[in-house]
């Protein structure tokens, strides 16, 4: 089956989702730069957010520049993906609102650490459709990167309940480590 209806579905569950974190952004009731002090919490996590759902665009394009064909597991596995990462504008919501106190911080987490455990079972199930040999699978390799993801990610939702801003800057970290698209990916397909 091809790809394509995947792609341009998934792309447009993407646009709505960063549409969805927009509009939970309420302007201040002053028109100084004071006012949105108040708001900086919101601001915040309305940026990590943004940049983790442009982190997933981002790499599940690469993941698919590298596949020929999907199949009904793909789609569920897909399915799978996209749903943890519907949650995100609710949990961006959530811990802006609450100034990032620890249930609303680990809940997103949780929800940053099924989402990405959801796009390593994406990969998995796509390198089992294309084979060992395939430019996925040799570009992906033993996928380091999503595990060590994963595990930091762990450990900061645990560390939300001892201080909220270290958990954050666990996710920061993370967001940080996969800003830069999944080069491997784009080196084998080049070479």
């Amino acid at each position: 089956m091809s790809k394509g209806r995947m792609e341009a579905f998934s792309d447009g569950v993407l646009a709505v989702v960063i549409t969805i974190m927009v509009l939970e952004l309420k302007p201040p009731a002053g028109t100084g730069l004071a006012a949105l002090k108040p708001l900086s919490p919101t601001l915040l996590s309305y940026v990590l957010s943004f940049v983790y759902v442009g982190i997933y665009w981002n790499n599940h394009h690469h993941l698919l520049h590298a596949t020929q064909r999907v199949n009904g597991a793909t789609l569920w596995a897909n399915l799978h993906l996209l749903f943890w990462i519907s949650l995100i504008p609710f949990t961006t919501a959530w811990m802006g609102e609450n100034h990032i106190d620890s249930w609303p911080v680990a809940v997103y987490g949780i929800v940053l650490l099924l989402a990405g455990l959801a796009y390593f079972i994406l990969t998995r199930v796509l390198i089992r459709l294309h084979g060992l040999g395939s430019t996925l699978a040799t570009s992906i390799g033993r996928d380091r990167k999503s595990k060590i993801s994963i595990l930091v990610i762990a450990a900061a939702i645990a560390l939300a309940f001892v201080q909220p801003w270290i958990a954050d800057l666990g996710y920061v970290t993370v967001a940080i480590i996969w800003l830069v698209p999944d080069r491997r990916i784009e080196r084998k397909i080049a070479g």
